[in-house]
Formats: C-alpha cells, sequence, structure tokens
C-alpha cells in the first residue's frame, strides 16, 4: 500500500482534482493523505483522504514528520509559485525532508505525472521479475 501526500495551494487545487480524476483507476488501493483544507477540497469533489491539520495550523509539520519516520512514500504538492506564507519555513522544511529521505516529489502536474507513471513502470517490471 502506498501513502502518497497530495497538497495544493488555493489556485491549484482544481488542478489536483483533475490530476487525480484522471488518474483514479491506478489511485484505488491507495492512501492519500492531505492538509486540512486540500482534503476538504478534494472530499467535496468525492476523492477520499486522510486529513492532517491544515497547512498553517501545522499539517506541513506533520507531513514533514511522517516522511522523517519513512511513512511517506510519494508528495504531489502543486505549488503556486508567486505565493509566499507566513509558513513558508515549514514548507521548505517539508521540501527539504522529501530531498534527505529520497522522497519523489511532484511540484507541478508535469512532474507529478512522470512521478506516477514512473511507479507504475516500476511496479510493472517488479511483477515481471516475481514470475
Amino acid at each position: 500500500m502506498k501513502n502518497i501526500v497530495v497538497i495544493a495551494h488555493d489556485a491549484k487545487k482544481p488542478e489536483l482534482v483533475q490530476f487525480l480524476s484522471e488518474r483514479l483507476e491506478w489511485f484505488r488501493g491507495v492512501h492519500l493523505i492531505a492538509t486540512g483544507r486540500t482534503a476538504e477540497f478534494l472530499e467535496a469533489q468525492g476523492i477520499t483522504c486522510k486529513h492532517m491539520s491544515p497547512g498553517q495550523s501545522g499539517g506541513y509539520i506533520q507531513i514533514t514528520e511522517m516522511i522523517k519516520k519513512g511513512e511517506v512514500d510519494i508528495v504531489i504538492f502543486l505549488r503556486d509559485h508567486k505565493l509566499v506564507q507566513k509558513h513558508h519555513e515549514d514548507i521548505r522544511l517539508l521540501l527539504e525532508a522529501c530531498n534527505i529521505h529520497n522522497i519523489p516529489l511532484g511540484t507541478n502536474y508535469a512532474s507529478a505525472e512522470l512521478i506516477i507513471l514512473g511507479l507504475i513502470k516500476k511496479e510493472a517490471i517488479e511483477r515481471q521479475q516475481r514470475q
């Protein structure tokens, strides 16, 4: 079972819903984890996920701790590059934790898609090798 964190700044939330909706077949059997407002937005669109606190209320810190404990396999964080928030340091630490702990990180639609496609290919190769 894969644990995939999905986060999107407000301007990117519809894009995240589109990304996930177009790949629902693959995301079956995957645990989606989201910060509070992203989780609320996703669930309003019929996409189930585990709720963490809102980012500004410690959600980014919670996810960073999960990464450090090895509880996250992928992070998809669709960021609004124009946005700088008071909790920007929490975001920086989350992104840094992905790098330190070798967690694939997609920060835009294209990189998220390549990460998912790469994982699908990797799993297919591993299935062939077991046969």
